[in-house]
């Protein structure tokens, strides 16, 4: 099966409309029945529909077992440093990030 056609077929069907298109979900909040108690979702910032498929979409593409999506280029750079201790080295280009080296 061709990369193309395993994405397409990779995109979860919605169980309650049976789209096959994901929505871009454009609210910053999800409704919670009680402090604490959410639907999976709770602010889009950390995590939402959206943001989900494209990670296991991502992730599928890769072969990876898992994929994630950052807000900014920043963010994700942030989160491999943080990965890191103290006499790790990472190999990286000398324009890591939009001339700030």
């Amino acid at each position: 099966m061709s990369t193309a056609t395993e994405l397409i077929h990779s995109i979860p069907v919605d169980p309650l409309t049976g789209a096959i298109s994901v929505p871009i979900y454009q609210t910053s909040t999800f409704v919670q029945d009680a402090p604490g108690e959410n639907k999976g979702y709770d602010y889009s910032r950390t995590n939402n529909p959206t943001r989900e498929t494209l990670e296991h979409l991502v992730a599928k593409l890769e072969k990876g077992a898992t994929g994630i999506a950052f807000a900014s280029g920043l963010a994700a750079i942030d989160a491999i440093i943080k990965l890191l201790e103290t006499g790790d080295e990472i190999v990286a280009v000398d324009d890591i990030y939009g001339g700030a080296y």
